[in-house]
């Protein structure tokens, strides 16, 4: 018998083939005979209609989409980030190159792209970036932090965990292409360590396309992880801006950015605004402005990444500081790594103290909320902090480049709730459209 060739053949007609909008081939079926080499249907066999292959395509988007377990950092790309980089790495001139070799790895990816720099200076959006890329496609990806992984291997071991441990971790090493944010010197235990050492070695092996990123030096990690990293041939290494120890250990609002954003400095003119832009965005300094004053309540700034809510909510901060009264500024992300760090034996402030400080904290600003990981334990102390806050009515500024509708109800239905939160949308676009080479940018 001969083979079938690419040529198609409609399934048998019915009586709804008259209806509008139903592909004329297969009447709505779906699927069609593929044609023999005879030129006669091949009624062994059914292969997708061309009207269902562009259905198909969306959806192993839609799979490869969830899979990567990106969530709201789907929204960070290569063309939402500035190819001369932000805050410092400006002037710098680290990041033109580092852009790049992202953009050239991300086109295809081979060996391992090692990505260095202390918080805030962009390797996370650019290891979010590549996997969008690949995502757009269609090539398989996953993200994840490297906390939220081993939170995850943990949870494995649940008997009502959905998928079993040895699948997971199985999955997560075999993957075509793996991104590890935020690998950190933190106290690991005996048995993450071993977890890491076994992915590693596994991908360096198998030759693995992989990313990673990190807060410190490779020198810094343990030794049984830092050996991969340091392959020269294989791993490919940028350091975004140089990493400082006095950098890891300041809190957010005392590294050099940040305390530079104050009510000052604060341009409600830009030039690539609208006057309904502009009207906004004095709008917004002014709540914030009012709330630095006499803090009462919540306010929830919304907006996309550089309209200037984190220069505001700094500001506030910054204001608080400088009149003696006391005051909170954390970034979301980095809270949850602080919480996990408190583990450790090596710590130096236990869980129960630490969280007790933030979630009682008299004036506590939560910066880029909804930028954390998904994870159960993230989510549920994050809902224990939220939560609390709420019910205590303590004064809280909250930022987020997520609409109400992307956060759990949990989350948004205590936000929005008028006797006690004011939340408002910046409309101002990113800062960056507005940026003059010889300006320095302004805004987080």
């Amino acid at each position: 018998m001969s083979k079938g060739n690419t040529s198609l053949r409609r399934m048998p007609e019915d009586s709804n083939e008259s209806k509008e909008g139903i592909c004329p081939i297969c009447k709505g079926a779906g699927f069609i005979h593929p044609l023999l080499d005879s030129g006669q249907p091949d009624f062994s066999r059914i292969v997708p209609c061309l009207c269902r292959t562009s259905h198909l395509q969306e959806e192993k988007l839609r799979y490869l989409e969830r899979y990567s377990n990106l969530g709201i950092l789907s929204k960070f790309t290569f063309d939402t980030l500035s190819p001369e980089g932000k805050g410092d790495t400006v002037s710098q001139g680290y990041f033109p190159k580092i852009y790049q070799a992202a953009r050239t790895f991300a086109d295809n990816p081979e060996g391992w792209l090692i990505l260095l720099g202390p918080t805030g200076c962009g390797k996370t959006h650019l290891a979010c970036a590549i996997a969008n890329h690949r995502l757009g496609m269609g090539q398989p990806v996953f993200y994840i932090g490297v906390s939220d992984l081993l939170d995850h291997l943990r949870s494995a071991f649940s008997p009502s965990s959905d998928l079993s441990y040895d699948d997971l971790f199985e999955r997560i090493k075999n993957i075509p292409l793996l991104i590890l944010d935020d690998l950190n010197a933190g106290s690991a235990t005996p048995w993450a360590q071993e977890k890491l050492e076994q992915l590693f070695n596994h991908r360096f092996n198998a030759s693995l396309p992989t990313v990673i990123t990190s807060d410190v030096g490779i020198e810094k990690l343990d030794k049984r992880l830092g050996q991969h990293l340091a392959d020269g041939e294989f791993c490919h290494t940028y350091t975004i801006s140089p990493i400082t120890e006095s950098e890891m250990e300041q809190s957010p609002l005392q590294l050099k950015l940040l305390r530079r954003m104050t009510f000052d400095n604060f341009d409600c003119k830009r030039l690539n605004l609208s006057p309904e832009q502009r009207q906004n965005l004095r709008q917004a300094f002014q709540l914030a402005k009012e709330f630095a004053s006499n803090p009462d309540g919540w306010l929830v700034f919304q907006g996309v990444n550089g309209c200037g809510k984190t220069h505001l909510a700094a500001a506030i901060a910054n204001y608080r500081m400088a009149q003696d009264k006391p005051v909170s500024f954390v970034v979301v992300p980095d809270l949850l790594d602080h919480l996990r760090s408190t583990f450790s034996l090596e710590s130096k402030i236990s869980y129960d103290e630490f969280f007790e400080k933030i979630r009682t904290a008299p004036v506590l600003i939560l910066d880029d909320f909804g930028q954390q990981s998904a994870t159960p334990w993230a989510q549920e102390k994050l809902y224990q902090l939220i939560n609390y806050r709420y019910n205590a009515m303590l004064p809280t500024v909250i930022t987020t480049c997520a609409s109400l509708e992307e956060l759990e109800v949990r989350f948004s239905s205590r936000m929005v709730d008028p006797r006690l939160s004011l939340v408002f949308n910046i409309i101002a676009p990113d800062y960056r459209g507005d940026i003059r080479p010889v300006h320095k940018p302004r805004y987080s």
